[in-house]
């Protein structure tokens, strides 16, 4: 691409055949892997113009090094089940980007997982991480294990063949994974337990999400949730609005989901209805969140309880309903694409004035278009779901000098930054020619510093 860069600017036809034609690329490397072509192609629709003014990303190749993992690792994780069985699943790790610090995201155990899934997650982790403003690349990993069902000791089995593995590729300066879905504070007290014997050393950075007793931080098991929700709160204020007297459907029943649902509760929304894998439950009243952490954290059990409990609610079995409860927030926090464009249009039907994704990539780029048009106030997830991994890296930076804050203390930057990521993305926005969308906004915000940090480090 050297020839289109003799001038400061390049012509926008030309730079848009470009990056049609690294897509196409990406296409053909990366065969069946749709979920990662959509995250690739919401980030290249909202670049045209950053390219135009700045050619000197394509005379270093970003757009084609970017779509490019640094490393994927792919290993097979034998484990002995409880009645004496042998087992076999795939474990992966993308090392995507490493420009602006390790590589830094979530493991998932989920039997969707392939590599499609970790590619998808570990290319968005790159602009999410870049825009918490924290020294962290993109990377993520997991397995198709499935915990569901599983005794702990066969948990703890599966974890330790897992680390014994992915030990080999990660430490404190080089890859620090956290949990994601199926993988919690038990998991990842199991996996530090493995690698801290495997190394014959106490290395309390390498990972995220550690219990309080061994170099976890306060707040990080709230601060994906909490994070949402201080996100889609300054996206309300900018328009006059706010979480106070509104009401919210949260999807999923998870760490994510309980804790945005406790911090619109502490804002004054009164939060209707909540899901998980196999239905969701509605309650006019407002959900009774301790029963939800009751049954979810504590006892495992299916959100389908919940109203042998509170008579008055429903259960309705499925997943795709609950968007068709009337709303002026939704908070999607399940998982990926689960709002289509037929979902989204019972939203807008419905009044909703904000959606603001949990999750990670959970509207189809044809929702997001209905949202848009329909002038929705939308937070990608890149942006609103943030503040997990940067409460990660707080821990990380809590490691390294051997100390711990206070609750408030985390509490406060995780706010700030969630305000700063809001900023910086509806500044970029307006910068770009594409006031209030917040998609544009945090594409190019997070983009440009891991790009730049490309080119000064040279083609390596």
């Amino acid at each position: 691409m050297t020839t289109l860069v003799q001038h400061q600017h390049v012509e926008t036809q030309i730079v848009e055949s470009y990056v049609a034609e690294v897509y196409e690329l990406v296409k053909k490397r990366n065969p069946n892997e749709s979920e990662f072509h959509q995250a690739v192609k919401e980030v290249f629709d909202s670049l045209v113009p950053v390219l135009v003014e700045n050619p000197k990303y394509m005379e270093h190749g970003i757009l084609e090094r970017m779509v490019e993992p640094e490393r994927v690792i792919s290993f097979q994780i034998p484990w002995i089940d409880d009645q004496g069985t042998v087992r076999v699943n795939r474990g992966f790790r993308v090392q995507f980007n490493s420009a602006i610090g390790p590589y830094k995201g979530g493991l998932r155990f989920h039997p969707s997982v392939n590599a499609s899934i970790v590619k998808f997650l570990g290319f968005e982790q790159i602009f999410k991480n870049s825009l918490t403003g924290q020294p962290i690349g993109g990377g993520k990993g997991g397995s198709d294990f499935d915990p569901k069902g599983k005794s702990d000791r066969e948990i703890m089995r599966f974890t330790q063949s897992f680390m014994s593995e992915l030990s080999k590729y990660i430490g404190p300066d080089v890859d620090v994974p956290a949990g994601d879905i199926g993988v919690g504070a038990r998991e990842i007290g199991y996996m530090f337990g493995q690698y801290k014997k495997i190394r014959g050393a106490y290395e309390a950075g390498v990972l995220t999400g550690k219990g309080l007793n061994y170099g976890g931080s306060l707040g990080r098991k709230e601060a994906t949730g909490y994070g949402t929700v201080y996100f889609v709160e300054e996206m309300l204020r900018d328009s006059g609005r706010g979480f106070k007297g509104s009401t919210v459907v949260v999807s999923g029943s998870g760490n994510v989901s309980i804790y945005a649902i406790e911090k619109a509760h502490q804002l004054g929304a009164k939060v209707v209805a909540c899901s998980d894998s196999s239905g969701y439950i509605y309650d006019e009243q407002g959900i009774n969140l301790e029963t939800v952490k009751r049954l979810k954290e504590v006892e495992g059990k299916r959100i389908s309880e919940y109203v042998e409990e509170h008579p008055n609610a429903q259960y309705h079995s499925g997943c795709s309903g609950i968007w068709s409860i009337p709303c002026d927030i939704a908070l999607p926090c399940a998982t990926q694409n689960e709002i289509d464009e037929i979902a989204a249009k019972l939203l807008v039907s419905n009044g909703v004035i904000a959606v603001g994704e949990g999750a990670n990539m959970p509207s189809t780029l044809e929702a997001i278009s209905i949202f848009h048009e329909k002038k929705v106030l939308f937070g990608p997830a890149k942006a609103v779901n943030a503040g997990g991994v940067a409460v990660s890296a707080l821990e990380m930076a809590q490691n390294s000098m051997r100390l711990s804050w206070t609750l408030d203390e985390v509490d406060t930057k995780l706010q700030e930054i969630m305000k700063n990521i809001y900023t910086n993305s509806i500044n970029a926005a307006n910068e770009y020619n594409a006031p209030g969308n917040l998609v544009v906004g945090a594409n190019i915000a997070g983009f440009k510093k891991v790009a730049d940090a490309m080119i000064a480090q040279g083609v390596i």
